[in-house]
């Protein structure tokens, strides 16, 4: 048992990641729709909720927009479903950076959700502020509702993207933010995008039950080539950061981001 009777899950070594490499990114984005559909099955089956932390970025975009189709918007118990995210720009919700308002614009004002499932990060907020109390109200929601409360938020599943520089959620090479294993939540000024992020910390990704990075566009594909087959450099190459340690890590890229990896590797995940 851990502190204050709480039990804790001892973890295992990293699984090795899943590879699928897909035409384009239209592919990608139903690829990735129905496997959201499928981890919400079975979390509700499971556990009576489904807990899924989203991204910002184009790629997922795409992917928002096709949930809200009737095709997907049906599949889907949105009553039980939670949506969390795993980083946020320091703006309004409206401001035209803000994950969350193009997540409201291309999803959650599609789709029959509770407004008192949404948990946004407020990144319009002091910063520092904010992490705190995401963190916070994580640690509320998790010890309510998992039997089993590990030392981290369990989330189903969570969304990463990729930056051309190795970054996922906001995570950027060489900052304090990639060192951090006690916080579940941190704020951090990014020099390099002249902005302050809240992000989720590569302890609290990785006891998520699945992660799934959606990766497209020629413009990744030395660096993920770096990050799946080069030395691990995770201070340089935060992605790399990212290893579950007791679930699965898919990674759906398109074919022109898989262009620069080893054939070998490519023929695998074609098979």
């Amino acid at each position: 048992m851990g502190a204050r009777g709480v039990s804790v899950v001892e973890m295992d070594e990293p699984t090795m990641p899943e590879l699928k490499i897909l035409p384009d990114t239209r592919s990608v984005a139903h690829v990735a729709a129905d496997a959201i559909v499928s981890a919400a099955e079975s979390a509700i089956a499971a556990r009576g909720h489904f807990t899924i932390a989203l991204s910002g970025g184009n790629t997922p975009e795409n992917l928002y927009r096709l949930l809200a189709t009737e095709q997907y918007r049906a599949q889907i118990d949105w009553a039980n479903t939670y949506i969390f995210w795993g980083d946020e720009r320091c703006v309004p919700p409206d401001h035209r950076d803000s994950s969350y308002r193009m997540a409201r614009e291309a999803l959650l004002d599609h789709v029959p959700l509770p407004a008192g499932n949404i948990f946004r990060m407020r990144g319009e907020d002091e910063p520092h502020s904010a992490a705190e109390a995401y963190e916070q109200g994580l640690r509320d929601f998790f010890t309510r509702r998992e039997a089993d409360v590990l030392v981290q938020p369990r989330f189903d599943l969570i969304l990463l993207g990729m930056g051309d520089d190795g970054h996922t959620a906001s995570l950027f090479p060489n900052t304090d933010a990639v060192d951090e294993r006690s916080r579940w939540v941190i704020a951090h000024y990014v020099p390099r995008v002249e902005m302050w992020r809240i992000s989720l910390t590569a302890p609290a990704i990785n006891a998520a039950r699945q992660i799934m990075f959606l990766v497209t566009g020629a413009g990744k594909a030395d660096t993920l080539r770096e990050v799946l087959t080069g030395p691990h450099r995770p201070r340089q190459l935060p992605a790399q950061l990212v290893q579950p340690v007791d679930g699965r890590l898919i990674w759906l890229v398109d074919q022109a981001a898989a262009a620069r990896l080893p054939d070998g590797m490519q023929r695998a995940a074609d098979a």
